[in-house]
């Protein structure tokens, strides 16, 4: 059957496993960021600018490897 076919440029387990580690890394550090940046804010506006702007480039950079993992085929 074609859907149990071995891909033709596989992609180890391991390096997966790592993308998938590195995608959750982002995402819950990027967030954690930006609720640290908004309570920031409160004191000095610039900072918790800043501190919002990084954490929300991190886990929109999170949410896209997500799409990213979503397209390697992997080994069966």
């Amino acid at each position: 059957m074609a859907f149990f076919k071995p891909s033709s440029d596989p992609v180890s387990r391991k390096s997966v496993a790592r993308l998938q580690g590195l995608i959750w890394i982002l995402i819950y550090g990027g967030l954690l960021t930006l609720v640290l940046g908004l309570s920031v804010e409160r004191i000095d506006e610039g900072s918790g600018e800043s501190l919002v702007l990084a954490g929300g480039l991190v886990a929109a950079v999170g949410v896209a490897l997500i799409y990213v993992r979503s397209r390697i085929k992997g080994n069966p």
